[in-house]
């Protein structure tokens, strides 16, 4: 165990860092809470499974391990206590007491929190009206009223409930005992106020409203935490992720520390590439008034798309998704007229400067591609031109299309590959772990999931397309003027710096071309499809 920090405001909460051995997944540390009844030493067997990839602090939560206690059990005075020793940016991990006090801190202060991991925990510890997947109010009270009469029976008896149905349930009682202690004499009052804190929190209106992308996990065989929680907790927001570890307890960390850590590992890594939809739409609305004068890709590649639909096809409804400053929407008028057109996209910005520019060509409708407010069977034609790389979520998306379609009806697209810019991702990678560059899913992945939404392609091929610029500068001013700049979850909030900027120019140069141009790859996917019937 590493020493506590010595540059805590008033040294109350116990705090020890590690930090990371490798590469980091992200600058931002984790910090990790333990739940009632232990302290950081029940992370043992975790944190040789995180160091390799965060830098992890580890916190004695009030009146547990070596961080004295409080003077009472408001909930407003552990947040405080744990705010004051958060890093300015975390990612909060925490485990059934911890898991609880996490959830609050997320919802309090979501500037602070960049994830939120909650393991064996539940928004009511203790059943309630319109919460049922809980401990009974019964089983509490003579939980609470055994700890103050014989704390260290007490104890024993809590260590085998948790392990209580693992696979694993005699080695992991065991190895809890291990790690566990009875508290001293000065100690039991904090521990009764720790339970009085499990009573007293209530989350359901924090998650309910949460914005910080978490994930809930959740062991199957838990018999303090129900594995039903998973589903009630999903209903309160779907947003929020949860998993179900199948044969294990109420002790993850302890009885799969290896399965444990990899979904950590994954949530964290594939939410730093998640976008951020609102970013998106603001993006591009700043973009509108330049977007025209800098869209020489859109363009070129809009028309191939563009050449690739017949011009004597019947169409009766038309939608061009993610129409932009509905360039291609004006196209599709005149191609196709009569037809009746609507010009779709997330960002209102874009629509007002379609509409000032092309009037009543189409109705313009502010939109998101994942859930169309259209009816079911109701389009002819679904054009888009590089919008879909923008849809989080592929399978949703060609379902949504699959459903506004008629039978026979048919998707033409284009979309961004995961070798687009590959350049200046690889050089951002030589500064600093933060994400700077949108990454794309493969043709591959676009491909199968088009097919297995019932879609049959006509045409579908990958062409790079490289753009050269005589600086880096040129390169970013474009993006900027797209609109299409860095918009994933794991992106750095603060400005960036002139040193880091400079070492990213250096780290460039090494694609410099023989003509002195710097280039920029755009792998682009071409794909017309067609709705089975």
């Amino acid at each position: 165990m590493a020493a506590p920090l010595k540059n805590l405001p008033d040294g109350s909460v116990a705090v020890y860092h590690h930090a990371c051995e490798g590469t980091p997944i992200q600058e931002e540390p984790l910090v990790l809470l333990h739940g009632w009844g232990s302290d950081s030493h029940i992370w043992q067997e975790m944190l040789p499974l995180l160091t390799p990839h965060f830098h992890v602090l580890l916190v004695d939560l009030p009146g547990f391990g070596e961080s004295p206690a409080l003077n009472n059990d408001d909930p407003d005075d552990y947040m405080a206590a744990l705010l004051a020793i958060l890093p300015e940016r975390c990612s909060l991990v925490g485990w059934s007491l911890g898991g609880m006090l996490a959830t609050a801190l997320a919802s309090r202060y979501p500037d602070r929190i960049v994830h939120l991991l909650t393991i064996a925990s539940n928004p009511v510890f203790v059943q309630t009206d319109g919460w049922s997947s809980a401990m009974t109010s019964a089983e509490f009270a003579d939980f609470n009223e055994s700890f103050r009469q014989q704390p260290a029976l007490c104890l024993k008896r809590f260590q085998g409930l948790q392990c209580r149905g693992d696979d694993h349930e005699r080695e992991l009682i065991i190895q809890l005992r291990g790690v566990s202690g009875v508290p001293s004499h000065s100690q039991e009052a904090a521990w009764r106020r720790g339970l009085d804190l499990l009573q007293l929190l209530d989350n359901r209106a924090a998650l309910a409203s949460l914005s910080v992308p978490g994930l809930h996990i959740f062991g199957g065989a838990d018999q303090l935490v129900p594995s039903a929680t998973a589903a009630a907790l999903q209903a309160l927001n779907p947003a929020q992720q949860s998993v179900v570890l199948d044969g294990t307890a109420h002790i993850p960390l302890l009885s799969c520390p290896q399965r444990l850590a990899e979904e950590i590992i994954h949530f964290i890594q594939t939410d730093r590439y998640r976008l951020d939809k609102t970013h998106i739409a603001q993006s591009f609305s700043r973009a509108a008034n330049s977007y025209d004068s800098v869209a020489r890709l859109q363009r070129q590649v809009g028309q191939q798309l563009l050449e690739q639909l017949s011009p004597t096809m019947e169409l009766l409804s038309i939608v061009d998704l993610g129409c932009g400053t509905g360039y291609f929407t004006t196209r599709l008028a005149e191609r196709y007229s009569p037809a009746s057109l609507k010009g779709i996209d997330l960002a209102q910005g874009m629509l007002d400067y379609a509409q000032q520019q092309h009037g009543d060509c189409a109705m313009w409708l502010c939109d998101d591609a994942e859930s169309l407010s259209l009816p079911d069977q109701s389009v002819d034609l679904v054009f888009s031109n590089l919008a879909f790389q923008w849809c989080e979520r592929l399978p949703q998306l060609a379902a949504e299309l699959a459903r506004v379609l008629k039978p026979g009806g048919a998707v033409a697209f284009t979309s961004l590959g995961e070798q687009t810019l590959y350049e200046l991702r690889n050089a951002w990678a030589t500064v600093d772990g933060y994400v700077h560059v949108n990454r794309f899913q493969s043709a591959q992945h676009w491909h199968e999931v088009f097919a297995q939404a019932g879609f049959c392609f006509e045409h579908f091929t990958v062409e790079p397309e490289v753009l050269q610029y005589r600086d880096l500068r040129h390169l970013t001013s474009e993006l900027k003027g797209l609109g299409a700049h860095n918009v994933n979850q794991g992106r750095n909030p603060k400005m960036t710096g002139r040193d880091p900027i400079r070492r990213l120019m250096a780290a460039y140069e090494r694609f410099r071309d023989s003509d002195g141009q710097l280039p920029a790859t755009w792998e682009v996917i071409y794909g017309v499809a067609r709705k089975d019937g």
